[in-house]
């Protein structure tokens, strides 16, 4: 996958979080290199779903 396809699939990520977590705002959603831990963490906080249940989910998506 390349960046352009990765960033694609991050967006779609996006916004299907915060269709289903009314709650997740973009700041919640917005991460530079090296800060998807501390995002999962922000959603894991907003979801009460474990670091590898959003895994997952990220995954299906």
């Amino acid at each position: 996958m390349n960046q352009t396809e990765l960033e694609g699939k991050w967006n779609q990520v996006k916004g299907k979080f915060k269709q289903q977590y009314g709650d997740v705002t973009d700041d919640d959603v917005t991460f530079s290199e090296g800060k998807f831990d501390e995002m999962l963490g922000r959603l894991q906080e907003k979801t009460g779903k474990t670091k590898e249940e959003l895994k997952n989910e990220i995954e299906r998506l």
